[in-house]
This record gives C-alpha cells, structure tokens and sequence, in this order.
C-alpha cells in the first residue's frame, strides 16, 4: 500500500487513518441503520448476481448467504462455488432452501477461476462477488439496485466497509471520502465486498477477473474498468462487512504474494507522467478527507 505520506502505523494510528487497518478497536457490538431509498419502483428494479467462491470456510458460509437473501432483493440469483471443500460447507449448503441460490461443488483452479465460473452461469444486470466469510449489510441490494436504476450513466458503484470478526462483532470500519480514479492506480483502497458493476461492463472488460493473480485480482479488475471508461460512484453508506479471522487468505497470503502482485499491477496501470508528479499530495489530501469523513461519518 502507498504511504508517500503519513508513512509509519503508529503516525496513521495517531491522526486516525483507518484505511488499510484491519484490527481497529475491542470486538464491541454495533447498530446499524438501513440506508434510506427512493425513487424507482420494486417493478423497476434490475437484476442483481451474486458469486460466492467458497473453499473451507463452512464456519461462515451460512452468514454469508443469509446476509444475502435476508436483503429481500426480488430479482436477486447466487452462485455459490464450492471448490469441493473438505469441511462442512456440503452440508451447510444442501440445508439452506431458496429458490435464489444455487451451489455447485467442483474442482476449480482458485479463486478467480471459482468467480469466473459462478459468472458463467449467470444472467444478471448488476454484478458482484462477495467471499464465503464476508457479508452484506442489511438494505444493501435494495439501496444498490435503486442507485443503479435511477442512473443509468452509472457502471460501477461501491460504499463503505465494516470490519467484523468471527463472532461478527465490530472491530473496525473504513469510511471513504469520494472516488478518486487517479490515485486508483497507485493504492486501492476499494472494499470488495462493496463492489457492485454493470453486466455491459464486465462485457466490455473482457468478461473475466484475471485468474494467473490470487490476491489482487480485484484491483485489476477494478482497473480495466477506468480502462473502459467506466463510469465510478462511491456511496456513503456502509454496504458490506469484511471478516477477520485467522485462517483467512488476505491475512496469510499478503506478505508472500500480495506484495508482488500489487507491484505488477502498480506497473502495469502506472499513473500519468503529470498525474504521478502530484501523486503524493493527491494521496495526502484523500486521507486528510478520509480523517474528517470517519470523524463524521462512522459508527458512533
């Protein structure tokens, strides 16, 4: 991650940048409001998919659907991809009965090969892939689906993170300022379990997350969007919630593969000559406002 500026945990910590931390605070519990909607009518609403790749993580799994088909979303399908899971994610599955999920235990080749192969099975107009520990906060798919019907200019839209842990407390959050499509391409501070696109997007990409990367295949993807000409909004609202657990990949895998991946990536969508001198100060002024915005927009 890009530390031009405020470079040193203890520094971050003590002028109240949360981005990039995961462990913020006791597990305490937390209330939290359903982001208010209006406008179009349920009648009008697109339809969303839902991937899930799963591997091993039957000790969360059933939150992660739960979160989903709790929304009440109508138009609403889920692919669960299990790579065949040793644990009980089998089980766990054959047990949850709604006509808006669908499991499917194979063989895959990771996690992105798990996402493509969930996509190729649905039809959606509004995509996203949330991971078998993460979860949806509640009136997510209808604020999403109500955002995306009433602007059409819109591909991608993404909101604020949760951070919980095992037993689903409250640990952390993250509160973003606004979207900055420059700094994109130097730090990726996008929380995936918040990311919702367009299905003429995704076609337009290349209709594939790139499955030779195992940790940063978001943020690649995120940037064939801009490559694109998507059109990106970020929501003030806090749409998703990211686990924390000790056997998960972003935990275990960072410092071995994450880091290289990153550095590729950074190379491979490098900013503009112009836009890279004023990198650092542009990265400044986005945690500055990302300090006032927790300050005034995060959990009390």
């Amino acid at each position: 991650m890009s530390q031009e500026f405020f470079s040193g945990s203890k520094l971050r910590a003590l002028l109240g940048i949360k981005l990039g931390v995961l462990f913020q605070h006791a597990p305490r519990s937390y209330n939290l409001a359903v982001p208010s909607v209006s406008g179009t009518s349920v009648l009008e609403l697109p339809s969303i998919s839902i991937v899930t790749p799963s591997y091993n993580q039957g000790q969360f799994i059933e939150r992660t659907v739960r979160s989903v088909l709790d929304q009440g979303y109508s138009n609403l399908e889920m692919i669960v991809q299990d790579n065949c899971s040793a644990d009980n994610t089998d089980a766990v599955m054959r047990s949850i009965k709604s006509r808006s999920v669908r499991y499917f235990r194979e063989r895959d080749g990771g996690q992105a090969d798990a996402i493509n192969r969930g996509f190729e099975k649905t039809a959606g107009e509004i995509m996203c892939y949330l991971n078998s520990d993460d979860v949806l906060m509640p009136g997510t798919l209808d604020r999403v689906g109500r955002f995306f019907a009433d602007h059409p200019e819109v591909d991608v839209l993404y909101g604020n993170r949760l951070i919980i842990d095992e037993t689903d407390a409250l640990v952390g959050e993250w509160v973003l300022p606004y979207h900055d499509g420059e700094l994109l391409r130097r730090v990726d501070y996008v929380p995936q379990e918040t990311l919702f696109w367009r299905r003429s997007l995704w076609s337009r990409a290349g209709g594939r997350v790139d499955d030779k990367l195992a940790f940063a295949m978001d943020w690649d993807l995120l940037l064939r969007f801009a490559e694109a000409d998507a059109r990106f909004v970020h929501l003030p609202d806090f749409l998703g919630g990211f686990r924390v657990h000790a056997a998960q990949k972003t935990s275990s895998h960072y410092q071995k593969i994450g880091v290289h991946e990153m550095r590729i990536i950074r190379n491979r969508y490098a900013p503009r000559a112009f836009g890279k001198a004023f990198m650092p100060i542009r990265h400044c002024l986005f945690l500055l406002k990302h300090i006032y915005s927790t300050r005034n927009g995060g959990l009390r």
